[in-house]
């Protein structure tokens, strides 16, 4: 089993893609565009690697207007060294990929137009895969689309434009359930049908049931049924309902409690795990330590060091649970530990909790900074401990500061991303 994230590593440096209005989409400025985003690509691989990710969606953004006429480079040749290193780095791994074309690609729509760019939106998607060389196990993901109306109309519209598609998008493509219009049976019978793998979310079958009488299991080991040996491992999209947002949301971290009983009720052993959350690697690298087999408190010492400020700036009491939590060191005390964090990033931060935190980052640079850098920090902290700035502009003096004297310690700190 393998657990992962979509897209974007938080808090990890020099990984932010970079894209462009169609006016400014000059040759040249596409080609310093895909060059950065395909080095921010393997910098995330190189992360997921580092952190033991071996499931990670790439996004469709990668390639600045992939899909569409503006961008006539023939990049999948000009970066044909980058992919195949990229590439190489994904199988060697064991790592599996896949992308998700955003909402405007609806193969079932009723204008060709939308259709046609569909097809070359899937198109664009199964050639980057190519182009990294990886087999037919890493995955395109697809919603149904609409239903205008008739339903039975739309579904055998999108098998008649999925007959129009190419071997290269249809050895790759996999379907999904969504929270409005076609739910898990739809999508189930759909992929029957079809011969095409279907992935269940969990979320989605909440806010758009078959039937609440069958439950995440039953459906899990229904759409296992879709997949053939070539396509790998079945895979699943989990996310949990952010509390007091709109139905069908995505929660800003995963609940450990909540995903570790889920977790307990499936096979998971056959079963690969996307999770759709908002702080994206973040609850990846707690969902992975909490289901490891490698019990070595190592790990939850190392994510305590990149936790360990922002905790402190939510809440003393349960920085010193922590610091008390991980002094047996023949323990490995996995979920107590993602259960204080989660506890303590809910706490209201106030001023002293935020000086008290910025106060010990100080203590990094104090005996390296230049007199002028020591007077507008020690100022900054004093304003906010009077209340008279908010502690992100202290953050911002620390931050500068982490990077000019390349703090490393600090600089894989969430104190400043979280």
């Amino acid at each position: 089993m393998s657990i992962g994230y979509a897209c974007i590593a938080i808090g990890l440096k020099g990984a932010d893609q970079k894209s462009c209005i169609t006016k400014n989409a000059s040759e040249a400025k596409l080609n310093e565009l895909i060059e950065h985003n395909l080095n921010v690509l393997e910098v995330m691989i190189d992360y997921n690697i580092k952190n033991n990710i071996k499931l990670f969606r790439i996004s469709s953004d990668i390639i600045p207007f992939g899909s569409s006429p503006v961008n006539n480079l023939k990049w999948w040749e000009i970066f044909e060294s980058i992919f195949q290193r990229i590439g190489s780095k994904i199988k060697k791994a064991s790592m599996r990929v896949s992308m998700h074309p955003g909402q405007y690609t609806v193969l079932n729509s009723l204008n060709e137009d939308v259709v046609n760019r569909a097809i070359l939106d899937l198109e664009y998607s199964a050639r980057v895969l190519d182009s990294l060389e990886l087999s037919a196990k890493h995955k395109i993901i697809l919603h149904i689309g609409g239903v205008y109306q008739d339903k039975e109309q739309a579904i055998q519209r999108f098998c008649e434009n999925y007959n129009l598609l190419n071997e290269a998008v249809k050895r790759r493509l996999v379907i999904e359930n969504d929270d409005r219009s076609y739910n898990i049976s739809d999508v189930f019978q759909i992929g029957i049908n079809m011969k095409i793998p279907v992935v269940f979310d969990n979320l989605h079958n909440k806010v758009n049931p078959y039937d609440s009488n069958l439950d995440e299991v039953y459906w899990i080991n229904e759409c296992k049924k879709t997949w053939k040996e070539v396509d790998g491992v079945p895979k699943i999209h989990y996310s949990q309902q952010a509390q007091d947002k709109r139905v069908g949301s995505h929660s800003g971290t995963i609940r450990i409690n909540e995903f570790i009983e889920f977790y307990n009720q499936i096979d998971y052993d056959n079963i690969d795990i996307m999770l759709e959350v908002k702080d994206k690697n973040l609850s990846a690298v707690k969902c992975i330590n909490c289901t490891s087999t490698e019990r070595k408190i190592k790990t939850l010492e190392l994510e305590w060091s990149r936790y360990k400020y922002k905790v402190l700036e939510c809440s003393q009491e349960h920085y010193l649970m922590i610091r008390k939590l991980l002094i047996n060191k023949a323990d490995y005390p996995a979920i107590a530990f993602y259960n204080i964090i989660e506890d303590a990033l809910q706490k209201d931060i106030n001023s002293e909790n935020s000086v008290n935190a910025a106060q010990h980052v100080w203590g990094y640079f104090k005996n390296k900074v230049t007199e002028a850098e020591k007077r507008s920090c020690l100022k900054s902290i004093e304003l906010l401990k009077k209340g008279e700035i908010s502690s992100k502009s202290t953050k911002n003096i620390l931050w500068r500061l982490t990077v000019k004297y390349d703090e490393k310690y600090l600089l894989d700190s969430y104190y400043f991303d979280l």
